[in-house]
């Protein structure tokens, strides 16, 4: 497959990036906002589009166009306020699966946040950022796309162990952004993952197994 990464400056996003780049099996575009964004992946090679979530739908499809898969694992990030959460982490994830429809591509990989799906259990302090979450994750649910929705825990850049444990509900834990890229990418063509959306955490069993036994 060719993987359009919508959000590839950002740390999961990164990681997505360097796995897909060494890949014998997929080959990737990065979409990102800034020309000097772009240079950094092209100076390794790596095909890129410049483009902002805040802009249209067209062209959101038009900087996906021939790909095979979308990955959406862009952000607003913490240090902006909720209007930043709506535009990107809603209307950007929102737009970029009509893109998607438009551009003529099925499989949509989303990744949300752990416990997105049951308001009981939202953070208070960013509750925001979980509504963008829930309600984008919905929309993708209801679109015709063939897609799995990946809400991983707390994430921490140490170098991941390759195990992980995932379901429909995980009340808490942590997990490497590189275990969750590998997660990710390891979806994109694990039938059993389709039309799914799970919690994914550290675990001990490896991604390619816990997978199969969603």
């Amino acid at each position: 497959m060719k993987v359009f990464v919508v959000g590839a400056h950002g740390k999961i996003g990164t990681q997505l990036i360097r796995i897909l780049s060494k890949s014998n099996k997929h080959t990737v575009r990065a979409m990102v906002r800034e020309a000097e964004q772009a240079y950094n992946f092209q100076s390794f090679g790596i095909e890129t589009a410049i483009v902002n979530l805040e802009e249209s739908v067209e062209q959101i499809a038009e900087g996906a166009k021939g790909c095979d898969a979308i990955v959406f694992t862009a952000g607003s990030g913490g240090h902006t306020g909720a209007d930043k959460t709506l535009l990107v982490d809603l209307d950007g994830a929102v737009k970029t699966i009509e893109a998607a429809a438009e551009a003529k591509i099925k499989r949509f990989i989303m990744v949300s946040a752990l416990q997105a799906h049951r308001r009981e259990n939202w953070k208070e302090a960013i509750k925001p950022y979980y509504v963008a979450k829930y309600y984008a994750d919905k929309m993708l649910e209801q679109s015709n796309l063939t897609y799995t929705i990946i809400r991983p825990g707390g994430l921490l850049d140490s170098e991941g162990n390759g195990s992980i444990s995932v379901a429909e509900n995980i009340n808490s834990g942590m997990i490497s952004r590189e275990d969750v890229a590998k997660t990710i990418i390891a979806s994109l063509d694990e039938g059993n993952t389709f039309y799914k959306a799970f919690d994914l955490v550290s675990g001990e069993i490896s991604i390619t197994e816990a997978l199969k036994l969603l």
